[in-house]
């Protein structure tokens, strides 16, 4: 507890207090220790990368995993913004392109779904979400084990208006008549925990195991499926566009809104490979 409040006070403030271009001078330094020396979960960006494409040389694959650790440690330096970060400073570093596809439910009485994946400064993203359309944003996220960064994430998460919901809450919340319309955000790019309740589909060449929560509960309440698309403009600068899914989800098929939200993802992550998060062990499970 001592050594969470000491780093939290003494490194983490510090450094989001820090403006974005002295951050990206730290993060190249940054770069050269996690890349060269720490070589941190090098194997798994690598494979990673090799079985997303599987047409790429060695080289190719090489040069795709570099860029990628340059992009992860701006993404963490620019993540600690969120501690300290106005609403002024984030609209000037995202912008959001076409918020109507939201509002439009909103003017309908709906609320709806949104579906994300870690692509780009997905912290920054998460922390603006409320300051974009006119339903009060609600992130699902799953709780820290450490009690004291965890309230100081939700605290800095929740800065702007959105509203942190835990995982283990969500059937309770959207079983919970509310007071205000709400968009429910979902990150449909983790691995599930468990893959025989999962969803089964192609996704960057490999047989994948797909979190099934966003159509499940995008068809048993009605609500409308809409993709946020994290476009990287240069360093520290992001443009955001929702992309319409489904506006119906009870005339869908068994699938279409998982295999559709998951394709533009894929979409994404081909157009820009280096900005997803290849680090993180997405297929540790395989199909039986």
């Amino acid at each position: 507890m001592i050594f969470s409040a000491i780093l939290y006070y003494l490194v983490l403030v510090p450094v989001s207090i820090l403006p974005f271009p002295v951050l990206h001078i730290v993060s190249r330094v940054f770069y050269v220790i996690l890349f060269y020396v720490a070589g941190y979960r090098k194997k798994v960006v690598i494979a990673n990368i090799r079985n997303s494409f599987p047409d790429k040389t060695s080289i190719e694959c090489a040069v795709i995993a570099k860029q990628f650790y340059k992009h992860l440690c701006d993404v963490l330096l620019e993540s600690q913004k969120i501690f300290t970060i106005s609403k002024k400073q984030l609209a000037n570093h995202i912008q959001c392109k076409n918020p109507k596809v939201v509002n439009q439910y909103y003017d309908q009485g709906r609320n709806v779904i949104i579906a994300v994946g870690h692509c780009n400064s997905w912290e920054l993203m998460l922390t603006a979400f409320n300051t974009f359309f006119k339903h009060r944003a609600v992130v699902i996220y799953q709780p820290l084990r450490n009690k004291f960064f965890d309230r100081r994430m939700i605290q800095a998460r929740s800065r702007q208006g959105t509203i942190m919901l835990p995982v283990r809450e969500v059937k309770d919340f959207f079983n919970t008549p509310a007071s205000e319309l709400h968009a429910t955000v979902f990150a449909i790019d983790q691995s599930p925990s468990n893959p025989e309740k999962s969803y089964w589909m192609k996704f960057l060449n490999q047989d994948t195991a797909v979190l099934f929560g966003t159509e499940y509960y995008a068809k048993a309440y009605d609500l409308p499926v809409i993709y946020a698309r994290l476009k990287k403009l240069r360093r520290g600068y992001y443009e955001l566009e929702f992309v319409e899914v489904s506006g119906k989800p009870v005339d869908t098929a068994h699938g279409e809104i998982t295999e559709k939200v998951t394709h533009l993802l894929e979409q994404d992550i081909i157009a820009q490979p280096e900005y997803w998060l290849w680090s993180h062990r997405r297929w540790k499970h395989k199909k039986k």
